[in-house]
């Protein structure tokens, strides 16, 4: 059965392009209902797909804590959220902020990444 389409849809889709721009970016499937953005095959960004409500997860090793203080926040599960990944997730119809998870996407892969490879992107 098709997916219907979310608002967030183009927001998912401009998110899994502006992650996978980074050195080594590729996309990694491993399980149903996501398409994440992985380096050396580590994962850096969660992603929902597209037709599903939206959900973005980050490794916030700076940043953790003041994204805990937005509404739509919270610890990643499965034990993620000890070491700084925070998820965020939006009921359909509901737009997320796209520069916000752009800069989380950042942090993110600057926290999983080789260290050669984050050199090629600068600061």
């Amino acid at each position: 059965m098709p997916r219907k389409a979310q608002p967030s849809d183009k927001v998912l889709k401009s998110l899994r392009e502006f992650g996978l721009a980074y050195p080594g970016a590729h996309t990694k499937s491993p399980w149903p209902g996501h398409l994440d953005l992985a380096v050396k095959d580590k994962t850096f960004t969660y992603l929902s797909i597209e037709g599903e409500p939206f959900s973005i997860s980050c490794k916030l090793p700076q940043s953790h804590s003041e994204a805990l203080w937005l509404p739509f926040a919270k610890p990643t599960g499965y034990g993620l959220g000890k070491s700084g990944w925070v998820t965020a997730t939006f009921e359909a119809g509901e737009e997320p902020p796209m520069d916000l998870f752009k800069a989380w996407i950042d942090e993110s892969y600057r926290a999983q990444a080789p260290k050669k490879l984050v050199a090629q992107i600068g600061k």
